[in-house]
């Protein structure tokens, strides 16, 4: 009997309980139905707590202790005795124990019962071994968070939850910061759903007219076209959470132009590397790249960039590297009417047999154009123009490209996009267009 009693109201309750054949301020009688559904469903595997709560009992107000010495009183009963252990046969009993001898059946069905308490205990076990694994392996490599998580679930899915201290121990987190986690699921739920509000915010700016981008030109799409401000940190942090992933630059894997004939002539560095020096038009960075497609076809692609606002000033793709790539590219750069280039106008290459050729050379004097060449071998002295190749891979689909003329769509698409629409970090966050702009203003 437990030194807990019940009040008037509490006793109320329990009497609305079907499974209560009597209840007063000290005590409580269960229906004989319920001892023995408490057996069949322990035997399965359940827990008494949970058989309990299921049949409509309120822990709060029967108490955890009384729960248990219940349970242990019926186990014991039919461990010994079977399902007439379970029976209440204090109306029609003496009182007296039983002096006579059991019959053959009797021991049988003691027996019996006996055998189903072990085999109960048996797969209660199991099931609890299998959980132990089960949380072990999933906890590898977790932080506190996920694991307080993985615990919760198990404990809801199985209903161990008299078992929240030893799982604790078992993954190795404490039990006052499982607790705590409990208490903030309101916090993180609102946490989550600012974080799902900001990943379509930020999958906007990353798809944003049809090109993947990292976390800076995302910062500067979402300030610039939808006034949002968000720190790089945040960005960063939704696309690991969401894996968000930017394509990655890889190394070109195709071998360089072949090397310069005698009759070539290669010219001195005069930029030395001073990429930004703040006039637009004045040092024009030149190469060429590789652009597979269509599984076996190759095109080629000639740019002159704009070193101090990143602007691409003239480009051409070709099916063929001959000196004309090049020479083509001069003339466009010529002709476009949109910009002006300074008196001092220079173009800046690598040491390729393009740049080196006699008639390369006389077409820039012909337009009045400086020629300048990194240091053999060395890609850092043309370092901006490799970059800007790097990104067009990523972010150009120029492999699925089936003729000539959709890959040249592609890349006049981009061209547009790059000049007018990508913004860059070390513009001011501004486009290429834009800052080009800016320093004409300056």
């Amino acid at each position: 009997m437990s030194k807990i009693t019940f009040s008037t109201k509490e006793i109320k309750i329990l009497q609305k309980n079907p499974n209560v054949l009597r209840v007063s301020n000290l005590a409580i009688t269960y229906t004989d139905d319920f001892k023995k559904r408490f057996m069949d469903e322990y035997l399965t595997g359940k827990f008494p707590r949970q058989i309990f709560e299921e049949n409509g009992f309120d822990l709060a107000i029967l108490g955890t202790k009384r729960m248990e010495q219940a349970a242990y009183r019926w186990k014991k009963a039919y461990e010994k005795d079977g399902l007439i252990g379970l029976t209440d046969t204090r109306k029609g009993a003496s009182g007296r124990s039983m002096k006579r001898d059991l019959s053959q059946s009797e021991i049988i069905e003691r027996q019996e019962a006996k055998i189903k308490i072990l085999e109960g205990q048996v797969e209660l076990l199991k099931k609890l071994e299998a959980t132990e694994r089960r949380l072990l392996n999933a906890s590898e490599n977790l932080d506190s968070s996920s694991v307080f998580q993985l615990i919760y679930e198990t404990i809801e899915q199985n209903q161990f939850k008299h078992l929240t201290k030893y799982f604790c121990e078992l993954l190795g987190v404490s039990r006052s910061g499982y607790y705590s986690y409990l208490k903030a699921s309101d916090s993180r739920e609102v946490r989550e759903k600012l974080d799902l509000e900001a990943k379509e915010m930020i999958l906007k700016a990353f798809n944003r007219r049809g090109y993947k981008k990292g976390s800076r030109s995302i910062k500067m799409t979402l300030e610039n076209e939808y006034k949002i401000n968000f720190s790089r940190k945040k960005i960063q942090r939704i696309m690991k959470k969401y894996e968000i992933v930017c394509p990655h630059r890889r190394p070109n894997p195709y071998k360089k132009i072949a090397k310069a004939t005698k009759e070539h002539q290669v010219v001195p560095n005069k930029l030395n590397r001073e990429f930004k020096q703040g006039v637009s038009g004045k040092v024009l960075l030149t190469d060429i790249t590789y652009l597979p497609y269509n599984s076996n076809c190759m095109a080629y692609l000639s740019t002159v960039k704009d070193a101090s606002t990143n602007e691409i000033l003239a480009y051409h793709v070709s099916d063929r590297i001959t000196l004309d790539i090049a020479t083509q590219t001069i003339h466009k750069l010529i002709n476009n009417k949109e910009i002006s280039l300074h008196p001092e106008a220079f173009v800046h290459s690598d040491q390729g047999s393009h740049y080196t050729s006699p008639r390369y050379q006389k077409l820039l004097k012909a337009y009045g154009l400086g020629q300048s060449m990194s240091r053999r071998g060395n890609c850092w002295d043309n370092a901006p123009q490799e970059s800007f190749f790097g990104h067009l891979k990523d972010e150009v689909d120029y492999q699925s490209a089936s003729t000539l003329k959709e890959l040249k769509k592609k890349i006049n698409h981009y061209m547009n996009y790059y000049n007018n629409y990508r913004y860059q970090w070390n513009l001011k966050k501004m486009t290429p267009i834009q800052y080009r702009n800016h320093l004409l203003v300056a």
